[in-house]
């Protein structure tokens, strides 16, 4: 018998690591190829591995919470003796005998900086960004992985060493994985490398939302529901044709902004696992019903996990919205690489001046952040100045308008 070093394979495009989510083997399980090996996360989606050769698994290589390099042996299967070796295969030597093991030695709280640094992949984009070496950096993190403070500390000389807590002071230590460390490594990247500006509009969506009640009424045979969200999505595509540099993604490190004729339109939605981003693609092409019908359908996806990659990837403008929670005002952070992102605060009754007088109105702010490095002052302001025309006469959002 010989045995198979199962590597992790290319899950993605530009993808070169993955986290390990979870094992749905065990060493001395029997595996065909239609047996899941393990669940590995990366940027985009939760993917499944699967066994390319039938056998007895003889060893697990990680633990949950591992970042994988691709290419990386996932897992030591030993091959049936009748079963052909896959094509291209090259068994593996047995394993050296272990040497003696070393005296243990009490590990400090920052690793010491060596040839090879363990990071996540947003630690590493920093890293080149900044110019650093990540052998030079000692790693704070678990096992001596490099996490974004001991940049900072880098930066500084070293200084900001972590603190040791006070005697009967230990907190409660939690290992952040899955999904809330991709939502943390995105959104840090995001925050530490675009400048941005965030610019806030109220927003009278009295007649919109009269509108909106009548459609729903009339479309009570239909399974989707009208919310604000199919008519934001419009409002947004017709400002893009005017403002094509807002419906972009920027690359900072070729510093080149990519223009799409396309609008595929970023919800940000709150799941179990923490916020992920289905898209509603060609939003140009579709009616406020499809729309809607849409973003139902990729909410519930991203909600229940069986959202694919497609549908988690290539935005190129994210709504964010945090529904009636809203708040009067957010800070969005932009869905990176994308220039712009829309947020949505909650709709309320606000007494407006209007006619000379006060009058109870349907209002909602528009709080809406943009990569200053590409959308100047004014040009967010115009972007969001004419979706607030949209929306405040909803008529606009339906005929094309002439001159």
């Amino acid at each position: 018998m010989s045995t198979y070093p199962v590597k992790l394979p290319d899950v993605g495009e530009g993808v070169a690591e993955a986290e390990l989510i979870s094992w749905c083997v065990q060493v001395g399980d029997r595996v065909t190829t239609e047996s899941v090996l393990a669940e590995v996360m990366t940027d985009k989606a939760t993917v499944e591995v699967a066994s390319p050769v039938t056998g007895v698994v003889v060893a697990l290589r990680g633990e949950p919470g591992d970042v994988l390099a691709v290419g990386s042996e996932l897992v030591s299967v030993e091959l049936d003796a009748d079963a052909p070796a896959p094509r291209g295969a090259v068994p593996a030597a047995p394993p050296a005998p272990a040497a003696p093991a070393a005296p243990a030695v009490p590990a400090s709280t920052v690793a010491p900086a060596t040839g090879h640094a363990v990071a996540a992949p947003a630690v590493r984009s920093r890293a080149r960004a900044l110019g650093i070496d990540l052998s030079t950096v000692a790693g704070s993190g678990p096992d001596g992985r490099v996490v974004h403070a001991d940049l900072d500390r880098h930066l500084l000389g070293g200084a900001g060493s972590p603190v040791r807590p006070a005697a009967g002071d230990v907190p409660r230590v939690e290992a952040v994985r899955g999904v809330r460390r991709r939502i943390a490594e995105r959104l840090t990247s995001s925050w530490t490398e675009i400048p941005h500006i965030t610019y806030v509009e109220a927003v009278d969506l009295t007649e919109l939302e009269s509108l909106r009640t009548e459609l729903n009424r009339r479309g009570a045979h239909r399974d989707a529901r009208l919310t604000i969200l199919p008519f934001l999505v419009r409002a947004i595509v017709l400002a893009c044709a005017e403002q094509p540099r807002l419906n972009a993604t920027y690359d900072g490190a070729t510093q080149t902004l990519s223009l799409y004729d396309a609008v595929h339109v970023g919800i940000a939605t709150q799941t179990p696992d923490g916020l992920v981003v289905p898209v509603v693609h060609h939003a140009e092409s579709r009616g406020v019903w499809d729309l809607a019908a849409e973003i139902t359908r990729l909410a519930g996806a991203a909600r229940d996990g069986t959202a694919t990659r497609t549908e988690l990837s290539g935005s190129t403008i994210t709504i964010t919205s945090l529904g009636a929670m809203g708040g009067l005002v957010t800070t969005p952070i932009i869905n990176q690489p994308e220039v712009a992102i829309i947020g949505v605060n909650k709709l309320e009754t606000r007494p407006v001046w209007r006619h000379g007088t006060f009058e109870p109105r349907q209002m909602m702010n528009l709080s809406s952040s943009f990569d200053h490095r590409i959308v100047d002052g004014w040009d967010a302001a115009t972007f969001v100045q004419r979706i607030k025309t949209l929306l405040e006469l909803p008529a606009l959002l339906f005929i094309d308008e002439l001159g």
